[in-house]
C-alpha cells in the first residue's frame, strides 16, 4: 500500500489548560516531564493547539494577568527536575521539598521553595557551569538585552526595597537612578540566569509540541501591572503625574461578570507618546510573543478602540468613561514591521460596531462563548448556528465556571433552552458542549481541560472581580487517560477538525484506485 497524501486542513481543534494546572511534583505545573505528556495527549487526541495563559511572572494575587514584566517568564514555571538533571540542582535538595497539595497551587510555600532552589542553581551555575552552558546564557542575555536589563535592574532594585512596589521605593524609582552595587548586579544577574533557564526549557517544550503538530496560543493582556518593569522602565508611554501616580485606571463597566464593573487598576496608555515613537514598544513586544509561540490571543482587545478610563482611587469600575485608542494605526505599524499577524481577538462584553470594524480589517477572528449561548432567544450570537466561521469557539474560557458548575447553577428556563438546543439530557453537560463546539462552523474550536475531565465548580480557574484565591487548580495524575483521548479524537475526526487521509496524487489524476 502506497503512503496517502493528507488533505489541507480547514479546521482546527485544541485544549486551553495553564501550566501551573498540570500535575508536576513540586506545588505547581512546570515546564518538564509532565508538559511533554500533556504534549503527547493532545497529539493523541487529534489537537492541533495548546492555548496558555501569560506566561510572566506573576505579582499581585499570583495572576498571570497582573505580571512584572510583558516579556520575561515566570521562575516558577521552570523544572526543577530539569535544573538537577543539567546538574545545577543536588537532587538531594529536591528530596526535602515539602509536600504541597496535589489539586491546587499554595502560591505562598511554593514560591519559598522555588526561589530557594532557583538560588541555589544560580550560585551552582555560577561556579560550574559547562562551557556550552555559559555561552548558551551569554547569547540569550545579548540576544535579549532590550528587555532583559530593565526587567532583572527592577526586580534586582524590587528586592532590596523589601519587595514594595515601585513607586514606594527609597532608591531607583527611575530606571536611571539605579544605585549601582556589588549587591544589586549579583541580583540582576540571577534574574538574567532565571530568564535565561525559563526560556531555555519554554523553547524546548515548544520544539517538541511544534514536532508533534501541535502549536500554542499565548496570550497578551492589553494592559500591564502598575508594578511592573515596562511601566518603570516607559513611565513617559502611561498616563502618570508628576510623582509616577496612575491618574486613571483601566477596567470595566458593569457586564455578565459583575454588576459593578471589573477594576483592574491598570494603568492607561499615553497613546499620543506611543504613536509619536512610532508604537515601538508595542512592536517590541508584538516581535517577541511571536518568537515565544505560534498564535496569540489579545485579551481585551476592544481596548484598541476605546479603554474604559476610571478615575484612580475609585472602588468600582462603574463610574468612568471611554477613551478612543489607536487600534488601526498600531496594527498598520505592528504588520509592517512584522509581517502577518497570527491573532485571536478577544471580543467579549460590550463590543461597538467600531471594535468589530477594528478586528474584522484585519481579519482577526472573534471568541464565542457557549455558556453565554442559551439566553432564550435564536438570534443570540454564541449560540452555534450563528457562528461566523473566523471565529474560535470555547464551551468556557478562564473566566467561567465549569460546564458542569455552569449548568448545574443555571436557572430551569436555561437548562431547558440548553437541553432543547442541544437534544441531549443534560445528564452529560461538559461532553454535550464540547460536542456543540466541535460541531461549530468556527475554524477554531477551543476546550478548557476541566471540561474534557467533566469537573465541577472547584475546578474553576478564575472568578473575575475576586481579588484572591484564583488560578490555583491542578489536574492530578492519572486524570488524562486514553480513553479520554480516543473520546476527544473520535468527536474531533466527526467533526472536520483532524486531517482526512486522501487518495495520493497519482490516484486521483488517474481515476485508479490504489
Amino acid at each position: 500500500m502506497t503512503k496517502e497524501a493528507v488533505k489541507p486542513q480547514t479546521r482546527f481543534s485544541g485544549v486551553l489548560l495553564h501550566p501551573t494546572s498540570l500535575p508536576a511534583p513540586y506545588g505547581i505545573g512546570d515546564l518538564g516531564t509532565k508538559a511533554f505528556a500533556f504534549v503527547d495527549f493532545l497529539a493523541s487526541a487529534g489537537q492541533q493547539y495548546w492555548q496558555v495563559m501569560p506566561l510572566g511572572p506573576t505579582g499581585y494575587g499570583d495572576s498571570p494577568y497582573q505580571c512584572f514584566s510583558a516579556f520575561a517568564g515566570n521562575p516558577f514555571l521552570i523544572s526543577l527536575e530539569a535544573l538537577a538533571k543539567d546538574g545545577l540542582l543536588d537532587p538531594r535538595e529536591l528530596a526535602a521539598s515539602p509536600v504541597f497539595p496535589a489539586d491546587r497551587v499554595d502560591y505562598g510555600p511554593v514560591i519559598e521553595f522555588h526561589l530557594a532552589m532557583l538560588r541555589s542553581a544560580f550560585d551552582t551555575f555560577r561556579t560550574k557551569a559547562t562551557a556550552a552552558q555559559r555561552a548558551a546564557h551569554e547569547r540569550f542575555v545579548a540576544a535579549q538585552a532590550g528587555w532583559l536589563n530593565d526587567f532583572s535592574l527592577f526586580m534586582a532594585a524590587k528586592e532590596l526595597n523589601c519587595y514594595r512596589m515601585w513607586s514606594d521605593w527609597s532608591t531607583g524609582k527611575h530606571a536611571h537612578d539605579v544605585p549601582q552595587s556589588a549587591e544589586m548586579d549579583m541580583h540582576a544577574a540571577f534574574h538574567r540566569f532565571v530568564q535565561f533557564v525559563f526560556f531555555s526549557q519554554w523553547f524546548a517544550l515548544r520544539s517538541y509540541a511544534n514536532k508533534k503538530n501541535v502549536k500554542i496560543i499565548g496570550d497578551m493582556p492589553i494592559f500591564v501591572a502598575y508594578d511592573s518593569a515596562d511601566v518603570w522602565a516607559h513611565p513617559e508611554l502611561f498616563h502618570l503625574d508628576e510623582k509616577g501616580q496612575m491618574t486613571s485606571v483601566a477596567g470595566v463597566p458593569p457586564d455578565y461578570f459583575s454588576k459593578t464593573g471589573q477594576l483592574w487598576g491598570n494603568p492607561l496608555y499615553n497613546w499620543d507618546v506611543c504613536a509619536k515613537e512610532e508604537f515601538a514598544w508595542w512592536i517590541s513586544r508584538f516581535r517577541w510573543l511571536f518568537e515565544v509561540v505560534d498564535e496569540v490571543r489579545i485579551d481585551h482587545f476592544r481596548g484598541f478602540a476605546a479603554c474604559w478610563s476610571v478615575p484612580a482611587g475609585s472602588k468600582t469600575a462603574e463610574k468612568g468613561k471611554w477613551i478612543a485608542a489607536p487600534g488601526k494605526e498600531l496594527f498598520t505599524a505592528v504588520r509592517t514591521a512584522l509581517g502577518s499577524l497570527p491573532l485571536i481577538a478577544e471580543d467579549l462584553g460590550v463590543i461597538t460596531p467600531e471594535v468589530e470594524q477594528l478586528r474584522d480589517s484585519f481579519g482577526f477572528p472573534g471568541m464565542k462563548i457557549l455558556q453565554f449561548a442559551f439566553d432564550g432567544k435564536a438570534s443570540n450570537p454564541f449560540l452555534p448556528h450563528n457562528h461566523r466561521r473566523t471565529c474560535v469557539v470555547y464551551s468556557g474560557s478562564h473566566d467561567n465556571d465549569t460546564a458542569k458548575g455552569w449548568y448545574r447553577t443555571a436557572g430551569d428556563k436555561m437548562r431547558d433552552q440548553v437541553r432543547r438546543y442541544l437534544g441531549r439530557d443534560g445528564s452529560d453537560i461538559a461532553w454535550d458542549l464540547i460536542r456543540a463546539a466541535l460541531a461549530s462552523t468556527a475554524r477554531y474550536a477551543i476546550v478548557p481541560l476541566q471540561d474534557i475531565l467533566d469537573l465541577d465548580s472547584e475546578a474553576r480557574m478564575n472568578f473575575p472581580g475576586k481579588p484572591e484565591g484564583n488560578w490555583q487548580w491542578r489536574f492530578k495524575e492519572g486524570m488524562l487517560t486514553d480513553f479520554t483521548a480516543a473520546r476527544l479524537k473520535d468527536l474531533a475526526t466527526l467533526y472536520g477538525r483532524v486531517p482526512e487521509p486522501a487518495e495520493e496524487e497519482k490516484a486521483e489524476k488517474t481515476g485508479k484506485k490504489k
